[in-house]
C-alpha cells in the first residue's frame, strides 16, 4: 500500500495506534481464494482472521503445542503482504523471490512499534517463517490447509482459476502426513475427490 498513514498525537499511545492503523492495509491485500459464495475475493485480514479462528477451533485436537502462539502467529503472519504483496502458494520460484521484501517489510512495519514491542513481534515472525517450534509447525499446517477447506467446500474455485495440478497440492501439503497423521488420512482422499470432480488437474 502507498498510501500513508498521518499519525495522530495519543501521547504513549500514538505509535501503538499508528501501528494498529497501519494494519487496516492489509484489508487491501486479496488473495486468490474467494469467499464461499464467490463474489469476492478474500483479502489477507479475513484470512488472518479465519486461520486464527482455527487455530483456536482444532485446539483439542492437538498436544504439546501453546495454542495462544499459534493464534499470534496466524494474526501477524501475512502483515507483511501490506508492503510485499501476496504470492499463490504454488508460485515456489515467485514466493522465494519476495523473501527479502518481506522481510523488510517487517523491520518496516514491526518497526513502528516501541521496542520492546517490536522485538516481541519480529521474533514471533520470524519464528513463524523458521517453522522450527511446534507451534510454528501447526501454524504452517493450518496456513497451508485453510485455502484447501475453502476449496473443497467452493468447488475448487482458485484451483480451477489457476489451472492448480494435483501434484502441486499434494507436494505442498505432503509434510503434513509427518507433522500431523490424523489430518492427513482424511484430508488426501478429499484431495483425491477434487482430482475426480476436475477440480484439480490431473
Amino acid at each position: 500500500m502507498s498510501f500513508a498513514v498521518i499519525p495522530i498525537d495519543f501521547g504513549p499511545f500514538t505509535d501503538v495506534i499508528s501501528f494498529i492503523m497501519e494494519l487496516d492495509k492489509l484489508k487491501y491485500v486479496h488473495r486468490k481464494t474467494k469467499i464461499l459464495n464467490n463474489q469476492r475475493h478474500e483479502n489477507s485480514a479475513e484470512h488472518s482472521w479465519h486461520f486464527a479462528l482455527a487455530a483456536i477451533s482444532f485446539a483439542p485436537y492437538v498436544k504439546d503445542v501453546d495454542i495462544n502462539r499459534v493464534v499470534q502467529m496466524a494474526l501477524i503472519h501475512d502483515i507483511v503482504e501490506i508492503d510485499a504483496g501476496d504470492v499463490i502458494a504454488f508460485d515456489l520460484a515467485g514466493r522465494e523471490a519476495i523473501h527479502a521484501q518481506e522481510v523488510k517489510a517487517a523491520n518496516r512495519i514491526f518497526g513502528l512499534l516501541p521496542e520492546s514491542q517490536r522485538d516481541y513481534f519480529l521474533a514471533l515472525w520470524h519464528e513463524y517463517e523458521d517453522g522450527a517450534t511446534p507451534e510454528a509447525r501447526f501454524a504452517k499446517i493450518l496456513d497451508r490447509v485453510m485455502p484447501v477447506f475453502m476449496n473443497l467446500h467452493n468447488n475448487g474455485q482458485s484451483w480451477v482459476e489457476n489451472g492448480i495440478r494435483f501434484e502441486q497440492v499434494f507436494n505442498l501439503l505432503h509434510f503434513i502426513s509427518e507433522s500431523y497423521p490424523e489430518l492427513w488420512i482424511y484430508l488426501l482422499p478429499q484431495l483425491e475427490v477434487a482430482r475426480e470432480k476436475g477440480w484439480l488437474k490431473a
